[in-house]
């Protein structure tokens, strides 16, 4: 019912921003299209075929125009070639797309409505963002981010590209195109480190939950138990900062020196023969994550091997009517359809279950310890927000996205109800130390 109350109330949208950022975008494309007929006679420079073929005439030979491999490109090529290849990145700018998608939906009170699908992520039981994607919006991180939305909303484009790299800052004013009704704010609220917490919850990896309890950074203490060495944020030994946050981030659900490059720990100035001493010293430092892992994989294979019921950690898994099934905390099971026994590239055996694949096609998928417990710390947490949403009923919730609700209300509200509120434990985790930061706005952004 909350949710299609949600749904059905809807989160204002500034039309007349929208608008403009749309004339915006076309004059600005409109430019660089030009500007790249000019610089390489190409008839349509958007041609992936006719770009890569310009560029070899060039002396540079590459199969792929998308944003790393441009990235790479542009650390070897001539200023010429460097201009036309940042001119195409800009052009290629899909984000802004959202505004039109914002158009497409708004209603005639000009606010957007259904923007929440239920259970839309069918692993976690996550809420999916449809119509304008609330959940997968671009940061912002301009200083100026209220005096460049007010000049954008100008619609003066000369005054904007002297000032702004115009598509980039497009793409950042996204979010704020979403905005209160006239005389209330948004009080924007989070999860501080939600997954991190109910990881470490659940592994009972002691040392981390009394870093959460303390409100102590869980980027440095990672970073002091995996170097042994204490480390502060702006103080001794910041430099490895870095590294505990990368790691944290991307070594959790059992990645390794492939997760940590994904995260982008190369372009972050690492080396690539200290990666696995760094996914070997956070393994050592969270040896009961580790456990918790494989206790799960255990589990699971048991449950689907020998039909029985098995247990790990406060979390059943059973087998029923050719659905796995695990059981959370609070109760919700999530499913996988007809699991059984496979053999992974390794030679291992491994649990294989049928699901949506990449390209919407349905086919088998490989899986293991790790990753079912990605799926339980994710569908956990998503438990966790809808039981805040229960709390904070009487208030204006207009939308949420993973750990964080959007709340509209009166000038006066004080952000501490809300944080307070989150920050309850639910009666089927009650021990699991939750906190929640909070920032009021009069238009929505990441603070």
């Amino acid at each position: 019912l909350q949710d299609q109350i949600i749904n059905d109330r809807g989160i204002g949208i500034d039309l007349d921003f929208v608008n403009a950022a749309i004339k915006i975008d076309s004059e600005s494309k409109a430019k660089i299209q030009e500007e790249l007929k000019t610089l390489t006679g190409l008839e349509n420079p958007n041609s992936v075929l006719q770009m890569i073929g310009w560029l070899r005439e060039h002396g540079v030979s590459t199969d792929s125009l998308d944003k790393k491999a441009v990235k790479e490109l542009l650390k070897t090529v001539d200023k010429t070639t460097a201009q036309v290849l940042k001119l195409r990145q800009q052009a290629a700018k899909s984000s802004v797309s959202k505004y039109q998608a914002m158009m497409n939906c708004v209603c005639k009170d000009g606010r957007a409505r259904g923007m929440f699908q239920f259970f839309g992520a069918n692993r976690t039981g996550r809420w999916a963002g449809r119509l304008v994607q609330l959940q997968n919006l671009p940061q912002n991180h301009l200083p100026d981010l209220e005096e460049a939305r007010t000049l954008f909303k100008t619609g003066d484009i000369e005054c904007i590209e002297l000032l702004y790299d115009t598509q980039e800052t497009l793409s950042q004013l996204i979010r704020t195109a979403f905005i209160p009704d006239k005389d209330m704010k948004f009080i924007v609220c989070d999860f501080s480190a939600i997954e991190a917490r109910v990881l470490s919850h659940l592994a009972g990896e002691t040392w981390r939950s009394k870093v959460f309890e303390s409100g102590e950074d869980i980027y440095c203490a990672s970073a002091s138990k995996m170097f042994h060495v204490p480390v502060e944020k702006y103080g001794v030994n910041s430099h490895l900062r870095q590294k505990g946050k990368i790691s944290e981030l991307a070594l959790g659900y059992g990645g390794s020196v492939g997760a940590l490059k994904a995260m982008g720990a190369l372009e972050m100035g690492l080396d690539e023969e200290e990666l696995q001493s760094l996914v070997d010293a956070w393994r050592q430092s969270n040896p009961n994550i580790v456990l918790f892992w494989w206790d799960v994989d255990k589990a699971v294979k048991t449950a689907v091997k020998q039909s029985i019921k098995t247990s790990t950690h406060g979390i059943t898994f059973e087998v029923k009517r050719g659905l796995l099934f695990i059981t959370l905390p609070s109760g919700r099971r999530l499913s996988y359809v007809k699991p059984r026994m496979g053999e992974n590239q390794f030679g291992s055996e491994s649990v294989t279950y049928e699901g949506l694949v990449t390209g919407k096609k349905w086919d088998r998928i490989e899986s293991y310890g790790p990753k079912f417990v990605e799926n339980i710390v994710q569908a956990i947490s998503r438990d966790l927000l809808a039981y805040a949403m229960r709390l904070l009923g009487n208030e204006k919730i207009v939308g949420h996205v993973h750990d964080e609700v959007i709340i509209e209300c009166p000038m006066e509200q004080k952000i501490d109800k809300i944080t307070s509120l989150m920050g309850i434990s639910p009666d089927w985790m009650p021990d699991i130390n939750l906190r929640a930061d909070g920032y009021e706005c009069l238009f929505y952004q990441k603070d």
